[in-house]
């Protein structure tokens, strides 16, 4: 075979450059947000710009003039590059690795089910509860042992041994005797381990509240709104358990400290004409954080649905009510906190990550925490031991008898693997809001049967779009007052001291 000589002529370097602007776009996602007509500019690590339609045009076709404080605002957020100034690897990486950070941290979050016994009924439960009088649903000490075992196997930092139910506090002794050994052993090992309960708070007595005051374990409760919300949500056996839940939540504040008690509220669709009054409901009872949360597809729940259930608009409609009026009352001096809206703004206006498992990519779920079953039974999340409630178990991993190592190397972690990366997902890799958002393949294989997931039909895509569409609605707008506030919730700082601060600098 021969090949004939021919002189090649290449062209010059300005042929292969971007125009007379001589910049270059750098991977970047868009979308056109639909309540401002503008559109939104993210990057591959999580900043994020917003621009005018005209803006994205110039921009788009490289026709942006580089003198702009908007071609230095893009360039800075790693959109753009030119011959000045490179492609900024280096710091590309160290954000990356920031936002990324859970992926080497190894399980942090550690649910033991103590029971399945409950006072309650609740509507929305997403475990089939057993009656108090009930045997064979209590977790043992030797399971417990092992489960402990598995704990600190985990490299990660900071342990958090949260106790779940059923109603966690009927197995108080058992929660003791895991606390003071999982103390012991933290400080054999010189770590840090943290103890949550989520427990209605009903049945802990003085002496069991001092015991928590005395470990530093924070309380978790459920409060749904105001008596007629959440009778109807959660009711008990006395038909008084909003009554006694008051009561419980100021008993709790004045032995343990108001600031380590908290509370959420499930959302039924008996509570979407009521946002204002929950939230009410939460300013008398003293409470200084809220979280609104959607009804699960898993568990019991699901026999409720027809009842309780709603669409991620109608939803959506009674979050954007409740937002607004958070915003009011902080700026009347009242401080109340959204949680998971302050996870959503940490997220976007902060370089730093979030331990919220169903906002991770690649998934947390079976690499930052693990659910320790009262029957010795391993899961990747608390709604892979609901789906498993619901006759699927491809999400448990094992045993508690069985290491950490194995555990994460079972089949459910594979689909987890698979499945767990956002960025890597068809529906999501193109998303603007993919920097900030999460794969959760338990949760599609609870609702469209496949971890995948098809986006275009998601309700957790759905509602995901509407909290991000909304938040960036009130960056878009940057009202002084109602960015304080958010950024008082980012911070835990009190807004009047923000306020105070911005005052000193102008």
């Amino acid at each position: 075979m021969s090949f004939e000589k021919r002189s090649v002529e290449f062209a010059p370097p300005t042929a292969f450059g971007s125009g007379t602007q001589d910049y270059e776009l750098m991977p970047v996602r868009a979308r056109h947000l639909e309540r401002n007509g503008q559109v939104l500019l993210t990057s591959c690590v999580g900043d994020h710009q917003i621009v005018s339609s005209n803006e994205y045009r110039l921009i788009v076709a490289r026709e942006l003039e580089k003198s702009t404080e908007l071609f230095k605002n893009l360039r800075s957020r790693h959109m753009v590059c030119d011959r000045d100034s490179g492609p900024l690897f280096q710091a590309i990486e160290a954000q990356t690795r920031t936002r990324k950070n859970h992926v080497t941290q190894g399980p942090a979050l550690h649910i033991f089910v103590l029971t399945l016994r409950c006072d309650h009924r609740c509507l929305y439960c997403q475990v089939t509860p057993q009656k108090l009088s009930a045997c064979g649903f209590d977790m043992d000490w030797p399971t417990a042992q092992l489960a402990l075992d598995r704990v600190f196997e985990s490299r990660a930092e900071v342990l958090t041994i949260e106790f779940q139910g059923g109603e966690a506090a009927l197995s108080f002794d058992l929660l003791c005797r895991i606390v003071e050994a999982g103390e012991a052993r933290a400080a054999q090992e010189q770590r840090t381990v943290r103890f949550v309960i989520t427990t209605t708070l009903h049945l802990l007595d003085p002496d069991q509240l001092a015991f928590c005051r005395d470990h530093s374990i924070e309380l978790s409760t459920s409060l749904d709104g105001p008596d007629f919300v959440h009778n109807a949500n959660r009711p008990n056996a006395t038909r008084d358990s909003w009554q006694r839940t008051i009561a419980a939540i100021k008993r709790a504040g004045e032995i343990c400290g108001k600031e380590h008690v908290s509370a959420l509220t499930t959302v039924s669709r008996f509570s979407l004409p009521h946002a204002r009054a929950i939230i009410d409901t939460y300013v008398e009872a003293g409470l200084e954080t809220i979280s609104l949360r959607p009804i699960s597809p898993f568990g019991f729940a699901v026999k409720s649905v027809r009842k309780l259930g709603y669409t991620a608009q109608e939803f959506m409609q009674f979050y954007k009510e409740a937002i607004e009026y958070l915003i009011e009352l902080n700026l009347q001096g009242i401080p109340l906190e959204e949680t998971y809206a302050s996870l959503l703004l940490t997220r976007i206006l902060t370089p730093f990550p979030t331990s919220y498992v169903d906002l991770q990519s690649p998934a947390a779920a079976g690499h930052n925490v693990l659910v320790y079953n009262y029957d010795g039974g391993v899961y990747v999340s608390d709604e892979g031991r609901m789906l498993a409630e619901m006759g699927d178990d491809r999400f448990r991993m094992g045993t508690v008898k069985q290491s950490l190592a194995d555990l994460q190397a079972s089949p459910a972690m594979k689909i987890i693997n698979t499945h767990g990366i956002a960025e890597e997902l068809s529906g999501c890799r193109d998303c603007a809001f993919v920097p900030y958002c999460g794969a959760d393949p338990v949760f599609h294989v609870a609702t469209q049967g496949d971890p995948a997931g098809d986006r275009a039909t998601s309700e957790f895509c759905q509602r995901q779009t509407e909290y991000f569409e909304l938040f960036f609605d009130y960056i878009a707008k940057n009202d002084r007052d109602t960015m304080s506030v958010f950024l008082s919730w980012i911070t835990r700082k009190p807004l009047s001291d923000l306020v105070s601060a911005r005052r000193e600098a102008v």
